[in-house]
């Protein structure tokens, strides 16, 4: 008997519930759950983990209704863009300042925020909250622990002390040690006060060490855990030269992975190349003139000096392996697409930055990319991109799987997420028409999944069918099937410790 029998079988009235073994057989199937929960052991981190983001998502740290979710929205790749913001009731607390008149001014700008996806941040404090801010887009946290300061690769001598930890654009978005610890708290004082007083007891509440264990654990858990190892053996003969100008070998144009080790968000040391040392950085921040491109709206948008009092101009490098659906793409969205990124190299405002100027000077002449090129490097991102997002749909659909029966919510949330980043792999190919076929096993995936959201009984034998069609799609992808006999085949294990 099936615990919906057994509901319908009660409302029918008492005459049927005196029977004995009815009602011991219902008991025993509302019971059953809670004894196998209690006698069976979890693994501490993943219970870490479901506090995290439980805190997360519905934590309102008693402040004006926002949580951490509510800019970093698992749907929208953990960060938010103009395109979903215009999906939002009105009353969403990412609105708080359109509706609460203690929040009206100088606590957020909603026609950028509708517009561009900004965020207001006073990364140089609260003394002067008319003229003292910037609009930044929400940094997307998947990977976060690849990037806070930077990751170790095989090949690669490594400086001694990172320059890291870096959170937020700039490497600016936590107070004191900058660390995800810190993030979080200085989030909350930004984005969750009652008041423009901020202060603690009374606009908000902080959290306390174990919420921040929690916090600090759920994030480091989001996307890749594993830096990626180039090249890569790719079918597409596009993305395959763009492979091959984004490692630019002889550092002659490109240059790419000077900042972008492996497409990460580290760097090596320009000056050690020359020597034949390859030395990697971490990741260190970059002054490469977004804030000079043409047709920015300046009138709108206030200049943003970037890190420290007053700022060097510089941002933080962002890993490069998810960003062709991290768009709007660098701090203050100044690009939608992966090729407008690759672009913006070609143009003086990068070439006469610090850095530009810098590869210039070391290398001999200023980064000059064709169109084709920059369309190659592009397709080579993208391609990186949708494979990463399907290894994620993979882990998210082997999670579902791996729930009991009665955790069947948390195995919906599996296969939503799932759901979220097949459409992304299949949203990012298509846009520029990559991997056609690709694309139709993709699609078939999506089919499968959305189907095992519904009726119970077929959910495993959907998912399990959804997985052998992603799989089919990544053996597409690579022209070496060894590459692909494990979901995380072409991933290097050494990563830094980030805590």
């Amino acid at each position: 008997m099936t615990i919906p029998t057994c509901l319908k079988t009660i409302k029918k009235g008492l005459s049927v519930l005196r029977d004995e073994k009815v009602l011991l057989h219902c008991a025993t199937l509302f019971a059953l759950p809670l004894i196998l929960g209690a006698c069976t052991e979890k693994d501490p981190s993943a219970s870490l983990i479901a506090q995290g983001e439980h805190l997360f998502m519905n934590e309102t740290f008693a402040g004006n209704g926002r949580t951490c979710g509510t800019c970093h929205r698992s749907e929208d790749n953990f960060r938010i863009t103009p395109a979903f913001i215009a999906t939002l009731p009105p009353n969403d607390p990412l609105f708080v300042a359109e509706y609460d008149p203690n929040l009206k001014e100088n606590f957020e700008k909603p026609a950028l925020m509708r517009e561009f996806g900004l965020i207001l941040m006073n990364p140089d404090g609260h003394e002067d909250l008319e003229n003292k801010f910037v609009m930044r887009t929400v940094q997307s946290l998947r990977a976060v622990k690849l990037s806070v300061e930077g990751s170790e690769f095989e090949g690669y001598e490594s400086e001694t002390n990172f320059q890291g930890p870096h959170t937020g654009w700039a490497g600016d978005g936590a107070p004191g040690d900058g660390t995800l610890r810190s993030f979080a708290l200085g989030a909350i004082k930004q984005h969750m006060t009652r008041s423009l007083a901020r202060v603690e007891g009374i606009d908000f509440r902080l959290p306390n060490d174990t919420e921040l264990d929690a916090l600090e654990a759920f994030m480091l858990s989001l996307g890749r855990q594993k830096e990626i190892s180039l090249p890569l053996p790719l079918t597409s003969e596009l993305a395959l030269f763009g492979q091959e100008l984004f490692l630019d070998a002889n550092h002659q144009n490109a240059r790419c992975s000077v900042c972008h080790i492996n497409a990460s968000a580290s760097s090596m040391k320009a000056t050690a190349i020359s020597e034949g040392r390859m030395i990697n950085l971490g990741n260190v921040r970059h002054s490469t003139g977004e804030e000079s491109l043409p047709g920015r709206p300046n009138s709108l948008i206030p200049f943003d000096d970037g890190f420290g009092i007053p700022g060097d101009r510089t941002f933080k490098t962002p890993s490069l392996v998810e960003a062709a659906d991290a768009g709007p793409l660098f701090h203050n969205g100044a690009v939608s697409t992966v090729e407008a990124a690759v672009d913006l190299y070609n143009l003086d405002a990068f070439n006469n930055s610090q850095t530009g100027a810098a590869l210039k000077a070391r290398f001999g002449k200023p980064t000059n990319l064709t169109a084709t090129e920059v369309l190659a490097i592009g397709a080579f991102l993208r391609v990186i991109n949708a494979d990463d997002n399907i290894r994620e749909t993979l882990h998210q659909l082997e999670k579902s799987r791996k729930q009991r029966w009665w955790e069947w919510t948390q195995s919906t949330k599996n296969l939503k997420q799932a759901s979220y980043e097949n459409d992304d792999a299949i949203q990012v190919l298509a846009a520029v028409n990559l991997h056609p076929q690709v694309i139709g096993h993709l699609q078939k995936a999506s089919s499968l999944i959305n189907g095992a959201t519904g009726i119970l009984s077929l959910r495993d034998r959907r998912t399990v069918d959804a997985m052998s069609e992603l799989r089919k799609a990544r053996k597409l992808l690579f022209s070496d099937p060894k590459d692909q006999v494990t979901d995380q085949a072409h991933l290097i294990a050494k990563t830094k410790n980030h805590r």
